[in-house]
């Protein structure tokens, strides 16, 4: 089989590939974007978008619910699973479209739809959606493949969903047994709990959120408990089994010893395996660690110069600005001549439960065994006007600062538009902004930044 040559391949059109292509094409390289299924990757078509879109779907139904707390009175709530689902579509559709047509109306990327894989060390195979296969070359390649949902253990009898096929459904499911208390476990079960679902959450561990301080995921199961979730910690799934009339029964172990649950669906939240075993990255000679992701170095070269791998791929972590700062360092340094890395950069991210989780830098864990000297400030939610106002009192704020040089290091805020609130302290630790000028900054009244000053204030009186 003839090769085409091209200047670079982008291997699929996630957050990091799509914009690396158009950006490649209009640097006067001749591009090829290999994209297997749809545009968009993962955030748009079965993560952040479709999510988050959901999510709000169940904030609306849990607000009508309380709505007799703030003196406003509505009938009987009804959830109509299909019109979320469409309206999840709708939305989808129009982010990929959209994506799509950027990418088609660049002069210079040729977007082919296919199965790709390495057949040599710069040489990659096409199968086409269309049929037929197709050959192309390039001496760079970028590969931004990502990842999918870790297929489960001991489920073979019984019919599980993951992150993408439960958004799928079109019924409320009459129980859900959810097994992962990490942030795509805990935002579906709040979420199905608000269309009225029971919701049982199981997790290995002794506290969800693993990579949080205790007290925080200590504060985030009290809140999905008062939701009315039942979180299940230090239990680990056993077995299951399908009963004649459909139901689903989960043996699950705890310090007790073994129990069954009954439940009707069954989402597995545990995981997700990066899509390297599909590349042949053999033939390319490229590395991967235990775990099948990819290797690379803080300019994102994997071990043979001139390929380079972005987003979930490389593992790391997985959101989707992560994927998007990947091409920018890429960006900078192949085509502005620049000097960008991953060394020491910041993570933020956000768990979109209610009231959401919006982490950023270093935790008090963290810090403790780094040796670091810190001061710790904390405030409750319940201490903010805004808050009050909005009667959305739940979680607390938190703040980890260098003892010494005033530096802030991290935080947590778990509070109303808590991913929105993090945003000012990244900026400061961005800047290197000491704690006591936000602590004195001229905040409006009343918003949520405002509680920042209180916050530290409570620092210095402690």
């Amino acid at each position: 089989m003839a090769s085409e040559t091209f200047d670079a391949i982008v291997i699929g059109a996630g957050q990091a590939g799509g914009p690396l292509a158009t950006a490649l094409a209009k640097a006067g390289h001749k591009t090829a974007l290999i994209e297997r299924v749809h545009v968009g990757g993962t955030c748009v078509n079965e993560g952040c978008t479709p999510t988050k879109t959901m999510v709000a779907s169940a904030r609306v139904a849990h607000l009508t619910r309380r709505g007799a707390d703030y003196g406003v009175h509505s009938g009987p709530i009804q959830i109509d699973m299909s019109k979320i689902r469409q309206r999840k579509r709708d939305i989808v559709e129009s982010f990929r479209d959209g994506s799509q047509k950027g990418i088609e109306g660049t002069e210079g990327v040729s977007l082919i739809m296919g199965e790709a894989h390495f057949s040599g060390p710069k040489t990659v195979e096409i199968q086409l959606n269309g049929g037929g296969t197709r050959q192309i070359t390039a001496d760079l390649i970028f590969i931004n493949a990502g990842a999918r949902p870790s297929a489960p253990n001991g489920f073979a009898d019984v019919p599980t969903l993951n992150s993408t096929t439960i958004m799928e459904l079109d019924q409320v499911p009459a129980h859900l047994l959810i097994i992962g208390g990490g942030y795509i476990g805990l935002e579906f079960g709040q979420m199905f709990r608000r269309f009225g679902s029971a919701v049982t959450i199981i997790q290995r561990g002794d506290h969800l959120l693993a990579r949080e301080d205790d007290d925080v995921a200590d504060e985030v199961a009290k809140i999905l408990r008062e939701d009315g979730i039942d979180v299940l910690l230090s239990t680990s799934p056993v077995s299951a089994r399908r009963t004649d009339d459909q139901q689903i029964v989960l043996t699950i172990r705890d310090g007790s010893g073994q129990r069954e649950l009954i439940g009707s669906h069954v989402l597995v939240a545990a995981g997700r395996t990066p899509n390297s075993d599909t590349l042949n990255l053999p033939a390319a000679g490229i590395a991967v660690d235990k775990s099948g992701y990819i290797t690379v170095n803080e300019r994102l070269e994997t071990n043979v110069p001139g390929i380079y791998a972005l987003g979930d791929i490389k593992g790391g972590p997985a959101f989707t600005h992560i994927s998007y700062d990947d091409f920018r360092i890429v960006r900078t340094n192949l085509i502005e001549k620049g000097q960008a890395s991953t060394k020491n950069r910041l993570v933020p991210y956000t768990v979109f439960i209610d009231p959401q989780l919006g982490r950023v830098g270093l935790s008090e864990k963290e810090a403790h065994e780094q040796g670091l000297r810190v001061k710790v400030a904390k405030l409750p939610m319940t201490s903010v006007a805004r808050a009050i106002e909005i009667d959305e009192t739940r979680g607390f704020m938190k703040a980890i600062v260098d003892s010494d040089s005033g530096q802030v290091l991290g935080c947590a805020i778990l509070g109303i538009e808590g991913g929105e609130v993090m945003a000012v302290f990244q900026m400061a630790m961005m800047g290197k902004v000491p704690y006591t000028t936000l602590r004195d900054t001229v905040f409006a009244h009343p918003t949520l930044s405002e509680s920042i000053n209180n916050l530290f204030m409570a620092l210095d009186e402690s």
